[in-house]
């Protein structure tokens, strides 16, 4: 596996990284493992300090660091600061609070006194993708370098620079060796990292194929997993909807990070009173992006991350419009040298066709009419998927009773996907298991030891 830095504006590559060798892997685990040993004697708390500092440095880099970002993954600069912003505020919510979320639950029982204490479990092996690149890698390391997991990051192939300087903040921030350590490893490797004894666990965001053959692999070894996969998610305008919020939050809930985001909205249910005029808006609002270099901040519409990318996502459209689907805005060539995709609105998508259970990982969204809300709710839950869902309405009550029949690890009312360090974060079905942030997140590696004193009533 070849890691490599493409910029995907200019389509130069920038840097190329030597593959990691089995030794080093060893070394990694070694180190790894005797990390988890030393941890075990220390208290949560020793570990906040270090979380903090990698906050300050975050926020105190956080151009330079977005600016990695930008040029590896062609992510607006706007949207690489936020990433990194939001990273600093995921560290420092760890800090503060995950020692408390540490400390150990008693029990009422006639058996004597209980509790159950959380405690470390040993090196997880992080497999992350490359379209949040820190934000990925954070969502896993702050909760476990609170709970004392070391954690080996295999990232994607194409993120290299990101990982990278990722670890380098945390060894900046004094967080001692095998903390975290990046390698540039290769699925065997993988693999191999999941079967070692010393391997706790494996946590991984992904796609659905990458996510069923690692968690196959940690299957087979009796090793934990969570698994944050894709998503075909569903923004529901329901007949009483605030069309001034619709029309404020629909274009950007489908192009944000270049549609490139799993919990991002992509499927459209609209009412058929408002089906026309809402494609009407929608074709307007894309057609306003202006392409160009994601490192001046006048560019709305970055790049995809590759030029694999970009030709997987134009054959999923042309397969989508041989099944039957129309192409009512977009889907027309940029005339630009970097990895473009002119956002592009899809209609009469029929079950039968190949776009409708698939997830279209860029700036592609479907439009649907229905005549019901129950219609609406069904069609939002006939989906392989269930990662996030959005529901608008005038009457906070109604939302929230049509976003309980939802099929989804995650709704917002009234607004696009939001996260936030205190809100957790998974699906259910094929968006996999498990969730991230939050006590949630913090819990999803813990041994929930039980401990019973008999001789205390």
């Amino acid at each position: 596996m070849a890691y490599k830095t493409i910029n995907p504006y200019t389509n130069e590559t920038l840097k190329t990284y030597e593959n990691t060798t089995d030794a080093e892997l060893e070394t990694a685990l070694a180190t790894g493992h005797h990390r988890y040993q030393a941890w075990r004697q220390d208290a949560p708390a020793t570990r906040q300090a270090t979380l903090h500092k990698i906050a300050v440095l975050m926020r105190t880099e956080k151009h330079a660091l977005a600016t990695i970002l930008t040029t590896e993954m062609g992510k607006l600069i706007g949207e690489a600061e936020a990433e990194v912003d939001l990273c600093a505020d995921i560290a420092d919510y760890f800090a503060e609070h995950g020692a408390d979320m540490l400390q150990p639950t008693p029990l009422a029982t006639s058996a004597g006194k209980a509790y159950y204490a959380k405690q470390a479990v040993g090196i997880l092996v992080m497999v992350e993708p490359w379209n949040f690149p820190y934000y990925q890698i954070m969502r896993v390391f702050a909760p476990n370098y609170v709970v004392g997991n070391p954690m080996i990051l295999k990232h994607a192939s194409n993120t290299p620079s990101s990982a990278a300087a990722f670890a380098d903040v945390v060894k900046r921030a004094g967080a001692p060796a095998g903390s975290l350590t990046n390698l540039f490893i290769s699925y065997d490797q993988v693999s191999a990292a999941i079967a070692d004894k010393r391997v706790a666990g494996v946590a991984l965001t992904g796609s659905e194929r990458g996510g069923a053959a690692v968690a196959k692999e940690a299957g087979v070894n009796l090793k934990k997993s969570t698994m944050e996969l894709g998503g075909n998610d569903a923004f529901i305008i329901l007949d009483d909807a605030d069309w001034d919020l619709v029309k404020a939050v629909a274009p950007q809930a489908r192009l944000f990070n270049n549609g490139q985001v799993c919990s991002a909205s992509k499927r459209f249910i609209v009412m058929a009173d408002h089906y026309d005029d809402f494609l009407a808006y929608l074709k307007s609002e894309f057609a306003k992006v202006k392409p160009g270099d994601p490192l001046d901040p006048a560019t709305t519409l970055a790049p995809m991350n590759s030029k694999r990318a970009k030709q997987k996502l134009q054959k999923q459209v042309d397969a989508a419009v041989a099944a039957g689907a129309k192409v009512y805005a977009g889907n027309q060539p940029i005339d630009l040298p970097g990895q473009f995709f002119q956002p592009t609105i899809l209609t009469d998508i029929t079950p039968a066709n190949p776009a409708f259970d698939e997830e279209m990982f860029g700036p592609v969204a479907a439009v649907y009419k229905v005549n019901t809300e129950a219609e609406a709710i069904a069609l939002a839950n006939n989906s392989s998927y269930g990662l996030g869902s959005t529901v608008f309405s005038s009457d906070p009550a109604h939302a929230d009773r049509v976003a309980q029949q939802l099929e989804a690890g995650m709704t917002t009312i009234n607004r696009a996907w939001i996260t936030a360090p205190e809100l957790p974060f998974g699906g259910v079905k094929h968006s996999g298991y498990g969730r991230e942030l939050y006590q949630l997140g913090l819990n999803a590696f813990v041994n929930e030891h039980l401990i019973i004193n008999a001789t205390e009533n």
